[in-house]
């Protein structure tokens, strides 16, 4: 049995720029292990399989270790490959995920994606993270991961964390935020325990950054970056209880998985 394969840059202008998914569109579900499978052999960030349904797709997510609720990215290349490869003729597609339902639109060469926001509160931070990224932010939130607030676009980028640390950390994985230089607000995701030690442009990570920056700044639709090493740039709006994240995609490769079944 072959299975179509796309790579996908996600929150990319052009090639080798945001972030990689690979993209697997499915007659029907497979066994969970063969998913996987195919995951940890791709050993990027996210593989996302969907599966046509009555009202749009079933899509689920994978990192090469483990099934995860919610990618963004990957959500976003997989709204790519509906719309730009597949000839998909609504400008609205949904996704039924383990988050509930997803709409990603088209607006001119833009898509929009609507996730839900996820709050974020103040916490007293564990030792493990302050070990881990070597610095005191001058404030540490948590919600789906910690999220760790700093003074300045520098001194995001000049964080170089102890993985082993984070990994020992009880949430999903970590932020660390800041006023951008020419942009609303930075940032740099990481989730070792997910087998992903940076994230070069994580959509889900600012279903929290989101809401936070809105506040602080008080004004709904913000620029963002993320400034790894491949970088990505994300506009974000909060709406409500909803954030609309929105950016580019572009594909990089086209192949056929061999399952041997």
């Amino acid at each position: 049995m072959k299975i179509k394969l796309y790579q996908i840059d996600a929150f990319a202008g052009r090639l080798f720029e945001g972030n990689p998914a690979a993209v697997c569109p499915l007659d029907r579900w497979l066994d969970d292990g063969l998913l996987q499978a195919i995951a940890e052999e791709n050993n990027l960030a996210e593989t996302t399989f969907f599966v046509a349904n009555e009202k749009g797709f079933d899509l689920r997510w994978f990192t090469p270790v483990r099934e995860v609720d919610l990618c963004g990215h990957a959500t976003l290349a997989a709204a790519h490959v509906v719309f730009a490869i597949l000839g998909y003729p609504q400008s609205s597609v949904r996704f039924a995920t383990r988050s509930g339902e997803l709409t990603v639109t088209r607006e001119g060469d833009r898509l929009v994606m609507d996730f839900p926001a996820v709050p974020v509160s103040p916490c007293v931070p564990p030792a493990n993270l302050l070990a881990g990224l070597g610095v005191r932010p001058r404030e540490v939130l948590a919600g789906d991961d910690y999220v760790a607030v700093l003074d300045s676009e520098a001194a995001v980028r000049a964080i170089a964390p102890d993985f082993a640390r984070l990994h020992a950390l009880d949430l999903r994985g970590v932020i660390v935020t800041a006023p951008g230089a020419e942009v609303d607000f930075v940032s740099r995701f990481f989730a070792p325990k997910y087998g992903i030690p940076e994230d070069p442009v994580t959509g889900s990570a600012h279903c929290e950054l989101t809401p936070y920056w809105s506040d602080r700044l008080g004004k709904t639709y913000l620029q963002a970056r993320q400034v790894s090493r491949r970088g990505g740039d994300l506009l974000c709006q909060l709406k409500g209880d909803r954030v609309l994240l929105s950016g580019h995609a572009v594909t990089f490769m086209e192949a056929e998985i061999e399952t041997g079944a």
